[in-house]
């Protein structure tokens, strides 16, 4: 905690982002405790109520209190957005880290699959691997998964490059040391910064993806409280009824601006430049 606070101290704009994204992870946490109804309880006499005392959010075409629902969407947004990033993250920089420090085959394996995953309109494979699949929100984020590693591999790979051939690395090959003690002390500690920021970026438009499969009818399925489902449910509803829509769109929002600046502050604040 010492050590942190000059850092918070020394960033205001990072410090706030943290607290604002905190907010809303704790929102997520805390959403049994906040919810004002049972999101899944459904009250066919209360169907499609406008925002009010009793409903602040309004209520759905099954009843079902949006307040309450919106805030267990971001559990379900939330979980699966964090799961995403650190599926990608860890899988594409221990690929990109094996490509650029081996080289030679492996890495022209590795780059080849990259390439043709690269090719693909993302969002176009993803939804044809979550139709293989069958929709729910764990298939949505594997079929996310499949399609989003290639950034960090990649860019993981390109900082391996730099220092692969530097006379320290030189040094520990000489010295005996061990490959998997070489990759550990050296390569991932040069990568890990730079994937850090990206990872932090990306939780923003990964969570977009996300509510996009399940609008398509390829992620979360009813009755589970997801924005992206909720947005599909209530486009039926969208003049009658606006406040459908527009509750769990200010939610997705108000997150992706959050987790968006938090990595941009972030990336501010480790950039060397800025010293």
């Amino acid at each position: 905690m010492k050590r942190a606070m000059p850092f918070l101290k020394k960033n205001p704009a990072f410090t706030v982002f943290a607290i604002l994204a905190l907010g809303v992870i704790a929102a997520a946490v805390f959403a049994p405790v906040l919810a004002t109804h049972n999101p899944y309880e459904a009250v066919l006499a209360d169907a499609v109520q406008p925002p009010s005392s009793e409903h602040w959010f309004g209520t759905d075409r099954m009843g079902r209190d949006l307040f309450s629902r919106v805030l267990y969407g971001a559990r379900t947004s939330l979980t699966a957005s964090l799961s995403l990033v650190c599926i990608i993250v860890t899988a594409g920089t221990a690929l990109g880290i094996a490509a650029g420090y081996f080289g030679g085959i492996l890495d022209a394996v590795i780059m080849r699959i990259s390439d043709m995953m690269i090719s693909f309109p993302g969002m176009v494979l993803a939804i044809a691997v979550a139709g293989i699949l069958g929709a729910s929100v764990t298939n949505a984020v594997i079929a996310i998964s499949i399609v989003s590693w290639t950034k960090y591999a990649r860019l993981s790979r390109s900082l391996v490059l730099k220092i692969r051939s530097r006379d320290y690395i030189a040094a520990a090959r000489v010295t005996g040391s061990k490959t998997s003690h070489i990759l550990l002390r050296y390569m991932l500690p040069n990568a890990l910064p730079t994937i850090l920021i990206t990872g932090a970026t990306d939780i923003g438009s990964m969570m977009l993806e996300i509510a996009g499969l399940s609008f398509l009818g390829f992620g979360a399925k009813s009755p589970t409280a997801e924005w992206g489902l909720m947005l599909n449910e209530g486009r039926a509803f969208l003049t009658a009824a606006p406040w459908l829509m527009v509750f769990p769109g200010l939610a997705i929002f108000i997150t992706v601006v959050v987790f968006n600046l938090l990595g941009d502050s972030l990336r501010d604040a480790l950039d060397p430049r800025s010293e």
